[in-house]
């Protein structure tokens, strides 16, 4: 072998070596879960650091139905997520379409105006927001959750990058055609902007599904409370049964992994596209 393939052998090995070490710390954590789902609840505190129990209890999946009304937990993220994927992604989009394709006065002070809702942080809206839907009898419901998060300037963001990628060629032939704005934003831009789209509705979805402090604060009833409040309440303060606990987290993130499992390749081809427009 020549000094070049020894030196190329060499790096190679050495770059596996730090990716397969780094691989091991990201999945351990996740192992352990996985493992603790399926420990008995002695063996959580005998065998706490093992990876992996001596006699799997796949009944601990079924445990979390009769301690907690789990189903109605998913049931109940599951509509706030649909319901505030779909209002953000119809509104990113045409807020996105108004910022990137038409000419208006003032339109690119707007657009900054409208991106400095970013650096606000959440919690400084907390209390309004909670007023606002106290008024509007809206607390311990549904719907609060809907709309204190159904608007996202972050989707409108990553659309507009997306948008302005696309040839302008392709509306200026169907404005030859008689094609108006809307025709032209439902036949062309939405068509082109699969990636875009997947990735605002996973980046939306994540945020949602993870979502512990506005449903901590708007939701008060036992059969109103999405995934996250339930597992922490099933945690509780004292004898957590953390094998218990595990499985209702597995239980919980298995949607997400498996909608990023099939939506990766757009997932991957629209975060690469946003970051190079613009």
């Amino acid at each position: 072998m020549t000094r070049y393939q020894i030196s190329r052998y060499t790096s190679t090995t050495i770059l596996y070596a730090v990716l397969a070490t780094v691989s091991v710390l990201v999945f351990a954590p996740l192992l352990w879960v996985i493992g603790t789902s399926l420990k008995t609840y002695p063996e959580t505190i005998i065998r706490a650091s093992s990876l992996f129990p001596e006699i799997p209890q796949w009944r601990n999946y079924v445990d979390i139905f009769d301690l907690a009304p789990f189903g109605r937990y998913f049931v109940n993220t599951l509509v706030v997520s649909v319901a505030v994927i779909a209002i953000t992604l119809i509104t990113s989009a045409m807020a996105a379409y108004a910022f990137s394709r038409l000419k208006w006065p003032g339109r690119e002070t707007v657009f900054v105006l409208y991106l400095s809702m970013l650096i606000i942080p959440v919690h400084v809206v907390l209390v309004p927001n909670f007023i606002l839907l106290r008024e509007l009898r809206l607390l311990d419901t549904l719907l609060a959750l809907i709309l204190t998060r159904a608007f996202l300037p972050l989707g409108t963001f990553l659309m507009r990058q997306f948008f302005m990628g696309i040839p302008r060629e392709l509306e200026e032939s169907a404005i030859i055609d008689g094609c108006g704005y809307g025709r032209r934003f439902t036949s062309i831009i939405v068509p082109l902007s699969k990636p875009a789209f997947v990735t605002l509705l996973i980046v939306t979805l994540i945020m949602i599904w993870n979502d512990y402090l506005f449903p901590l604060v708007f939701i008060q009833s036992r059969l109103n409370r999405t995934l996250t409040l339930g597992l922490a309440i099933l945690a509780g303060d004292f004898d957590v049964q953390w094998n218990i606990v595990m499985a209702a987290t597995i239980l919980s993130i298995s949607p997400l992994v498996i909608l990023f499992l099939f939506a990766q390749k757009y997932f991957i081809e629209g975060v690469a596209l946003q970051g190079t427009k613009g």
